[in-house]
């Protein structure tokens, strides 16, 4: 287990060994989630990583879209 500290500043400084098994480099970006009495740390994908990933999806049956203007 990895611990980091927050500083006076509201920052956390993410250790190299966590960045290194994770494939991370400086000047990633996050998401950071709240989940309960946490927060979940998300990286946020490079649009090279989002290429493709629709590929033949259509919104017809989405059960959470209303594609109907009111």
């Amino acid at each position: 287990m990895t611990i980091a500290t927050l500083s006076s500043s509201y920052r956390i400084s993410i250790p190299k060994s966590v960045c290194d098994a994770q494939g991370w480099a400086a000047g990633q970006e996050f998401a950071l989630i709240p989940k309960g009495k946490g927060v979940l740390l998300m990286p946020v994908p490079s649009r090279e990583e989002l290429a493709g990933i629709a590929k033949g999806a259509t919104p017809a049956e989405y059960r959470d879209r209303n594609l109907e203007t009111p």
